[in-house]
């Protein structure tokens, strides 16, 4: 019965890869960073964030949403090979229901990230993402694996910690989102799918 009621279709290697993904974008805006700081604009309050001049934030922008869209991607196809393999329905009630409560706080999350962009709030952006994400995750828990708990409450706490060491945000997020996906991932696969 509870078997029934939770999503089981996550793949533990769609974790590993979104971590990879992860890492390899914050490499990419660590490069870039590197690359354009002679022509990063610095902006004031009434600069506009995205201009064609600021060339690193419109690397950013699409390093993040590439990223987005391979880890989304990624966990998609795995989740459907997995979903085949088992025999279950992809997108049935309890794929909905983890949806839903995944998506209530990580929109929340985004809105209030992209506000702390909007008004040049760069420091606090990483840890505001980490503790959206952690609770996204911890809210979307009861309808899939427990263990997903523990990583939210992970992601919870390294933006906690990160709130009171700013300007270590890059790093942490690195963590949060690269190191750690590939641990838990790594353990999800190893109980989960290594049998299948």
């Amino acid at each position: 019965m509870e078997r029934s009621s939770k999503f089981i279709s996550l793949n533990g290697l769609s974790g590993i890869f979104a971590g990879v993904y992860a890492l390899l974008g914050a490499a990419a805006a660590f490069w870039a960073n590197q690359h354009y700081n002679k022509s990063f604009v610095p902006m004031n309050e009434y600069a506009p964030v995205f201009t064609l001049q600021n060339k690193f934030m419109l690397f950013c922008l699409i390093d993040a949403l590439l990223v987005l869209f391979l880890s989304i991607g990624t966990a998609f196809i795995l989740s459907k090979r997995k979903a085949g393999k088992i025999q279950h329905s992809l997108l049935d009630k309890s794929a909905q229901r983890l949806i839903i409560n995944l998506c209530i706080p990580l929109f929340a999350g985004g809105m209030f990230s992209l506000a702390l962009l909007l008004q040049s709030n760069y420091k606090l952006i990483a840890p505001s993402m980490l503790i959206f994400y952690g609770l996204s995750l911890i809210n979307a828990s009861k309808y899939t694996f427990g263990d997903i708990r523990y990583l939210g409450m992970v992601e919870l706490v390294l933006g906690l910690i990160n709130l009171f060491i700013i300007g270590y945000g890059f790093w942490f997020w690195c963590f949060g989102f690269g190191i750690m996906h590939i641990i838990y991932g790594s353990v999800m696969y190893r109980k989960y799918d290594s049998g299948n």
